[in-house]
C-alpha cells in the first residue's frame, strides 16, 4: 500500500494496463500526471493539436486492439480533442480521453475553461465519467478499458480534477484488463451451415474492428474451405490479402460496378464484424432495410447492432475471432455451385485495379501508387485522411497483410499524418506512408513537428489540386459552373517540409516519381513529396467536366 498522488496513481494504472506510450499536448491542468510520467516507462508523445494527438491515440488503438490513450487540458484542449473522438466512435476504436479539469471547489461558477464533458461527449463516448476521488480512480481506469474494449468498442472520456490529482492516497492500481470474448452457439453453427450448403449464390463482408492476426488467418482459412469470395468493407482492406483466389474487392466508395451487380445478386450474405453502415451499403441501399432480399447472417461482437438497421435471419453476438474458430469446425462439402463464380470475381477485382486510368496532368495519383505497390514490401502501412485522392489507393494498391491500412471510415480530414506518426511509433521497423490531399494535410500538417521531435520518419505523399477536391466534385454535379468556397491557394509543402527539418521535394511529372520516392525513402526523416496534381483529375477514371 504505497503512498501515491492521485497523478502517480494515475500512471500506475497506465502501466498495469501495458500502455506504451500516450499523446498529449500538456497543460496545467494535469501538471501532477505529467510529473508523475517522467518516471514512468511510457513514452510521451508531445503532439502541435490536441485534434492530432487525439487521432494518433485513436490510430494506436485501431492497430492494437487496446485502449489508445490521449491526454489533453481543459476547456479549448478538450473541444480540440473531440475530432479524434468522434472518429474513435465511427471507427468502433478502443480509446481514452483524459481531459484535466478545473479544481472541485469551483465546479458550478463558470470557472476558467470549464465544461461539463458529460454533456459534451455523452452523445458520442462510451463512457464519461470525472473522477471524484483519488482512491476511486483504479476503479474507474479498469471499467473504462473493460467498456472501451468490450461489444463494439468505442472511446471513452474520463476528467481530471487537477486537485484530485494532487491528493495522496494508498490504493494499488487495477490488475490488467481482459474482455469477454462472445462466441457462437452450437445451435447457431448448425444454422449456419444449412443456411451455406443450401445458398447458390454466397458472400462475405468483413469489416468492423476486434479483429487480430489469428482472426484474419482464420477469415482465410473459411473462405478458402467454402470458397467465398470475400469483400473487404470501406477502409478495412488490410483485413484480406488481395491477391488471394477469393479477394472480391473493395466494398466501399467507388465500388466496381461488378462487385456491386454480384453482391446485390447473392442469396446469402455473411457480414462478419462490419455494421455495412452508409459507405458500404452505398447509402443504404445494397440491401434493403430493414428485410434484405438476400438471407443475411450478421456477426457484430456488439449485441446492439444486431437488427439495428437490418434484420438478420441469423444473428450471432460474437467477434469475428470467436466466430471463426467455431465456424471451421464445420466441414465444407466436396462441391460447391457458386465456386467457379468465386473465380469470376477474383478475376473481376484484378481487372478493375490492375491499370489507371488515364488522367490529365503531368503527375498523377494513378501513376504514384501503383509504383508504389511495386517497390514497398507487403509490411508496408498506408494511411490517408478523408478526400476523392483516397480512391486511387483504395482502388489501385493491393493490400496483403494484417494492419497495414490505418484509415477513418468517419471520413476525418487531417487524419493520415497523425496516424502515420502513431503507426511509426508502433512499427519502426516498417515503412509508413501516408496519402493525402492539399485541403486535408492542412488539418494537421503541423504534425511534421512531431514526426521530426519523435524520429518518425514517415513518408507523406501531397496530392495538390489547388481545392477542396471532393467538394469540388459534388459542387460541380449538383451547381455546375458555380464555383464557390472549394479553391485554394497553397504554400510550397516542399519548402515547408524543409522548415521543419525534414526533406521535401516537389514532383512536376509521372516520370521523375521513382526517382524522388526512392530519395523519400532514404532520408532518414520523415519526407515530403509534393505532388501538383491536375485539379480536373476528380477521381479514378473521371474528370470534373464529366
Amino acid at each position: 500500500m504505497i503512498a501515491r498522488t492521485g497523478g502517480e496513481l494515475l500512471v500506475a494504472c497506465l502501466a498495469e494496463q501495458g500502455v506504451k506510450r500516450v499523446f498529449c499536448i500538456p497543460g496545467e491542468s494535469y501538471l501532477a500526471a505529467l510529473d508523475a510520467l517522467v518516471d514512468a516507462d511510457i513514452r510521451t508523445i508531445v503532439a502541435r493539436h490536441e485534434g492530432g494527438a487525439a487521432m494518433m491515440a485513436e490510430a494506436d488503438g485501431k492497430m492494437s486492439g487496446r485502449p489508445g490513450v490521449c491526454f489533453v487540458t481543459r476547456g479549448p484542449g478538450a473541444t480540440n480533442a473531440a475530432a479524434g473522438v468522434h472518429i474513435a466512435q465511427q471507427d468502433s476504436t478502443p480509446m481514452i480521453l483524459f481531459i484535466g479539469q478545473i479544481a472541485r471547489e469551483h465546479t458550478g461558477r463558470d470557472a476558467f475553461q470549464e465544461v461539463d464533458y458529460r454533456q459534451m461527449f455523452g452523445g458520442i463516448a462510451k463512457l464519461v465519467e470525472q473522477v471524484e476521488d483519488a482512491a476511486r480512480l483504479p476503479e474507474i481506469i479498469s471499467r473504462a478499458w473493460h467498456v472501451a474494449m468490450s461489444g463494439r468498442p468505442g472511446p471513452v472520456v474520463i476528467a481530471l480534477p487537477e486537485d484530485m490529482l494532487r491528493d495522496t492516497v494508498q490504493t494499488p492500481p487495477a490488475r490488467r484488463v481482459e474482455v469477454a470474448e462472445p462466441s457462437a452457439s452450437a445451435a447457431q453453427m448448425d444454422w449456419l451451415a444449412t443456411l451455406l450448403k443450401t445458398a447458390q449464390r454466397p458472400f462475405l463482408v468483413a469489416g468492423g474492428s476486434r479483429w487480430n492476426p489469428e482472426a484474419v488467418r482464420a477469415l482465410r482459412m473459411f473462405s478458402e474451405r467454402w470458397m467465398l469470395p470475400v469483400g473487404c468493407s470501406f477502409r478495412r482492406q488490410s483485413l484480406f490479402d488481395h491477391e488471394h483466389f477469393c479477394y472480391a474487392g473493395d466494398v466501399g466508395l467507388g465500388i466496381n460496378p461488378r462487385l456491386k451487380k454480384r453482391i446485390e445478386d447473392s442469396d446469402l450474405i455473411l457480414l462478419l464484424g462490419g455494421r455495412l453502415s452508409e459507405n458500404p451499403s452505398q447509402g443504404f441501399t445494397l440491401l434493403a432495410s430493414p428485410n434484405p432480399e438476400q438471407k443475411l447472417i450478421h456477426i457484430h461482437p456488439g449485441s446492439e447492432e444486431l437488427g439495428r438497421i437490418y434484420a438478420p435471419s441469423l444473428p450471432i453476438n460474437a467477434t469475428p475471432g470467436g466466430f471463426l474458430s467455431r465456424a471451421l469446425e464445420i466441414d465444407a462439402p466436396e462441391s460447391l455451385p457458386w465456386s467457379i463464380g468465386t473465380q469470376e470475381a477474383h478475376a473481376d477485382y484484378l481487372g478493375w485495379s490492375d491499370t489507371p486510368p488515364d488522367a490529365p496532368g503531368d503527375v498523377t495519383l494513378g501513376h504514384a501508387v501503383t509504383h508504389m505497390r511495386e517497390v514497398l514490401g507487403q509490411d508496408a502501412v498506408f494511411t490517408n485522411g478523408a478526400g476523392n485522392f483516397a480512391g486511387w489507393l483504395h482502388r489501385f494498391h493491393r493490400f496483403r497483410r494484417y494492419n497495414t491500412q490505418v484509415a477513418p471510415t468517419s471520413g476525418s480530414m487531417g487524419y493520415g499524418l497523425p496516424a502515420a506518426i502513431a503507426a511509426k511509433l508502433a512499427y519502426p521497423k516498417r515503412e509508413v506512408v501516408c496519402i493525402a490531399g492539399d485541403g486535408d494535410i492542412q488539418m494537421t500538417l503541423q504534425e511534421i513537428g512531431t514526426a521530426m521531435q519523435e524520429e518518425a520518419n514517415v513518408i507523406v505523399i501531397i496530392a495538390d489540386n489547388g481545392q477542396y477536391g471532393t467538394i469540388r466534385m459534388h459542387q460541380e454535379r449538383d451547381y455546375p459552373g458555380r464555383r464557390s468556397a472549394t479553391g485554394l491557394v497553397n504554400p510550397d509543402f516542399a519548402a515547408l517540409a524543409q522548415s521543419y527539418g525534414a526533406y521535401g521535394e516537389k514532383v512536376e511529372n509521372d516520370a521523375d516519381f521513382a526517382a524522388a520516392f526512392d530519395r523519400a525513402r532514404n532520408a532518414e526523416r520523415c519526407a515530403v513529396l509534393h505532388l501538383r496534381t491536375d485539379p480536373r483529375a476528380i477521381s479514378p477514371g473521371k474528370t470534373l467536366e464529366g
